[in-house]
């Protein structure tokens, strides 16, 4: 499941376990199967007790330790940055515009991070938050409570967009414009934007779907699509809110890693 050539980016960057000498008890189960567990449960959904054991990736309970460990150690946003230089340096990041949207994902188990969801009937979910550049590449995510409005974030997630290398010079930093939709309409967040270097635009309300920013904004729901795609993502099932951020990270550095894998087979 995990690729040579993504493993050789994923390896360098994981942390270092010493094995303790006087007490070494059994020795680690190796750290490509693990992850290969727990990228099994991002894309099954299954819960992690249910990781089948015949696959040799070791028990749902590893799984979910290691992929707290590597989060906590900022594994996944580094393969992000990294790969994101990758693509960087192939000329395969548009940064004459970004876009910005949210997306409701339901929260079966409540926990940190959920609300009413306006468009769920009220029932408790979160709320997903990406930027992607001009192809729909993602150069952030974040999550909240589904009860939150969507232009909170706006300005949070430009500040957590990546220096990304790549090229010779400074790391770029931000794109040129950014589109969204009528529901950031609000003119004290597009002074903020333009605060950033960044040109708004942003659709007013009263205009019609499809028209004006909107023939740009589509990749974002392309970016959507392929992230709930991931079943763990489609449904928040944890409650602890970093679990779940862990798994939107992963998975933002694996649509990065097909996107580069594309364009070495192009």
């Amino acid at each position: 499941m995990v690729s040579d050539e993504l493993w050789t980016r994923i390896e360098p960057l994981l942390p270092v376990v010493p094995r303790r000498a006087d007490h070494p008890g059994r020795k680690r189960l190796d750290d490509r199967k693990v992850l290969c567990g727990i990228l099994f449960v991002l894309y099954t959904g299954i819960p992690w007790e249910f990781l089948p054991q015949e696959l040799g990736f070791g028990s749902g309970m590893t799984a979910w330790r290691r992929l707290r460990d590597w989060h906590q150690a900022g594994l996944w946003q580094r393969l992000h940055e990294n790969l994101l230089a990758e693509l960087n340096a192939a000329d395969a990041l548009d940064w004459s515009r970004a876009v910005f949207d949210g997306s409701h994902v339901r929260a079966l188990k409540g926990g940190p991070k959920t609300g009413a969801s306006p468009v769920d009937r009220a029932r408790t979910g979160s709320k997903h938050h990406l930027i992607t550049e001009g192809h729909g590449i993602p150069l952030a995510g974040s999550w909240t409570g589904g009860n939150r409005n969507d232009v909170t974030q706006l300005m949070p997630l430009i500040d957590m967009v990546p220096p990304v290398r790549g090229k010779r010079g400074r790391p770029r930093l931000r794109p040129v414009t950014l589109y969204a939709d009528r529901g950031y309409d609000h003119d004290k967040y597009r002074d903020l934007v333009r605060g950033k270097g960044i040109k708004p635009l942003i659709a007013r309300r009263g205009t019609e779907h499809g028209s004006g920013v909107g023939i740009h904004r589509w990749v974002i729901e392309q970016t959507f699509a392929l992230l709930h795609w991931f079943r763990r993502l489609r449904i928040r099932r944890e409650i602890r809110d970093d679990i779940h951020e862990a798994f939107l990270s992963l998975a933002c550095g694996i649509i990065c890693w097909r996107r580069l894998r594309n364009l070495s087979l192009s």
